[in-house]
């Protein structure tokens, strides 16, 4: 369905507001459907972004500064997002031996097992998503996004 009719406008609208609003209105489409699959772990997208993140660290603690750097939502707080996985028991936080005012922060079994579990659904919702492009319908439209992100100052 084409954006015009999502939004119910009859006015011819300029091609550059056009695409910002068929973006605007996808990620939203995708937040809505991602947002569904960690309800029922209750999760947020940026609490399951930085477990991810932890995930990736092979077992090895990192700190703040690299969690937010690797953040996909750069304006998360991400001392309330560990705090909250915390009172979960998802992570574990450490003051480093080497650096008193440093923290150190690694994700526990407990939150392996829980992306042990969510992996497959959101695999599955990522498929869904994309099924109707071919990958180089994909690949281009992750160029585009990416060149689209460029903006010129």
């Amino acid at each position: 369905m084409k954006i015009e009719e999502i939004i119910k406008t009859t006015s011819p609208m300029a091609i550059g507001k056009r695409t910002v609003l068929n973006i605007m209105y996808t990620q939203n489409v995708l937040s809505e459907r991602f947002n569904e699959i960690l309800k029922a772990y209750d999760l947020s997208p940026e609490q399951f972004n930085v477990l991810r993140i932890l995930k990736g660290q092979n077992g090895k603690p990192t700190n703040m500064c690299v969690i937010q750097e690797r953040m996909i939502a750069k304006t998360s707080n991400t001392t309330r997002l560990v705090d909250k996985l915390l009172l979960k028991e998802l992570v574990t936080r450490e003051i480093c031996p080497d650096n008193r005012r440093k923290m150190e922060i690694a994700i526990t079994e407990k939150g392996l097992e829980l992306l042990a579990e969510l992996n497959p659904k959101v695999e599955y919702h990522e498929s869904a998503l994309s099924q109707n492009l071919t990958a180089e319908e994909l690949e281009q439209l992750n160029y585009l996004l990416e060149k689209f992100r460029t903006i010129n100052q």
